[in-house]
């Protein structure tokens, strides 16, 4: 019998950890920089929290079953999960903003994806919460960007939209219209869109909207054209503005992602109101999303037993779309860590003795890998073999009385 993974399942080997590790601390670094703390949530959570008052859709949620028949799941995303844990056992007026991140597994079914039907996924990313406005959403970009630069990638587009914009101009719909041209428009399908039975009038508007995106400054005009109420206008004002002061932050020294201003753009998950964005990058693939994120002013009152919230703003970095990206560019380690030493106790008598050596070696202020030879190879020039092909370069042979005869491997 040959025993395989479940469906949507994989494994990662030490290489592969090796290179997910490197991302992830390169991002980490940049999170502590900003002063964001790391968060652990439950992978399992009760359906009502994981749902986020329907902005997650069910069918993406892989669900178990208590005891009790209380709906249970494991979690499709990380902010519900971080809503949850800050009302809950975070609230407070002096606690606020909360700048926290993480490194997690994301569990995750149904939809297209680029990797077989896999439903286990990493993610990194960080949570701004308590802090609305234009200094808090400029403060999450410009720590993406530093994030894009830390792991040397230079070759990236920001996506960037307004959630609560494109939903009001989408409200010219009839409701049984509001959702295909929501839908056509985020998945980019002009013929649905010219399709769909509509009145010339409406079929002019959706199409100006599925046009809505270029050069900032150009799609900023073009809205303005519209007839806009004041929370639209402030919306449009507050992009602009945006705008402007990330251009006017940006370091000479750091590269810096051309922006592209998408009002078509819309998030899998549907809590966003206010900006929304991804980070793409073209490959020799394709184009694919590294990340995404945006504001969601509401999320954190659904788990508030009296409803109040919080604003909240972040993104997340899809570590296996980062991953394939940096391999191709050769950005990523291409070896596990080799160890520093090989200990080798000469006879039985000496195995206490070749044990407390290795811990001395290992008790360095620098990390020093120490394997001990267990007995396996039966001459001397095994035992050389194995600590060339492993690149080992030291050996230790330690003799009953604990003094070592070190031999360097060439």
């Amino acid at each position: 019998m040959v025993h395989q993974l479940p469906l949507g399942a994989r494994d990662l080997l030490p290489l592969d950890v090796t290179q997910k590790l490197w991302i992830e601390q390169h991002l980490q670094q940049v999170f502590h920089r900003w002063g964001y703390h790391r968060i652990i949530t439950s992978t399992l959570e009760r359906l009502d929290t994981l749902m986020a008052g329907g902005a997650v859709q069910r069918s993406t949620v892989i669900q178990l079953l208590e005891a009790e028949d209380q709906g249970l799941g494991l979690r499709p995303e990380l902010t519900a999960s971080i809503a949850r844990t800050v009302v809950t056992r975070m609230a407070g007026g002096s606690w606020w903003p909360q700048r926290l991140y993480y490194n997690a597994n994301i569990f995750r079914k149904g939809g297209k994806t680029n990797y077989g039907g896999q439903q286990e996924f990493y993610q990194a990313g960080v949570e701004l919460l308590g802090a609305g406005g234009l200094l808090a959403d400029t403060e999450i970009l410009l720590l993406l960007q530093e994030c894009l630069q830390a792991v040397n990638l230079s070759d990236c587009h920001l996506i960037l939209g307004e959630a609560g914009l494109t939903r009001s101009l989408l409200s010219a719909f009839p409701d049984k219209l509001k959702e295909p041209v929501r839908e056509a428009i985020a998945n980019l399908d002009r013929i649905t869109l010219e399709a769909l039975p509509m009145s010339q009038e409406l079929r002019e508007r959706a199409l100006f909207l599925f046009d809505l995106r270029g050069q900032p400054q150009e799609v900023l005009s073009q809205v303005s054209q519209l007839e806009l109420d004041s929370e639209q206008q402030q919306a449009l004002n507050n992009l602009k503005s945006l705008i402007d002061l990330l251009q006017n932050c940006y370091s000479p020294q750091i590269y810096q992602p051309k922006i592209v201003l998408d009002l078509s753009l819309i998030q899998t998950f549907d809590y966003y109101t206010g900006i929304v964005f991804d980070v793409v990058s073209s490959t020799e693939s394709g184009a694919r999303v590294l990340a995404q994120g945006g504001r969601y002013d509401e999320l954190l009152g659904l788990y508030h037993p009296q409803g109040e919230t919080q604003p909240g703003i972040g993104f997340s970095f899809n570590i296996e779309d980062l991953h394939q990206v940096l391999l191709g560019i050769n950005q990523l380690p291409q070896d596990v860590p080799t160890s520093d030493w090989l200990v080798v106790p000469e006879t039985p008598q000496a195995y206490a003795a070749a044990f407390a050596y290795a811990e001395k070696l290992r008790e360095s202020t620098q990390l020093v890998r120490v394997e001990m030879e267990l007995g396996h190879r039966e001459n001397v020039e095994d035992l050389r073999d194995y600590a060339r092909c492993r690149g080992i370069h030291q050996i230790a042979w330690v003799s009953l009385e604990g003094v070592p005869r070190i031999e360097p491997v060439s």
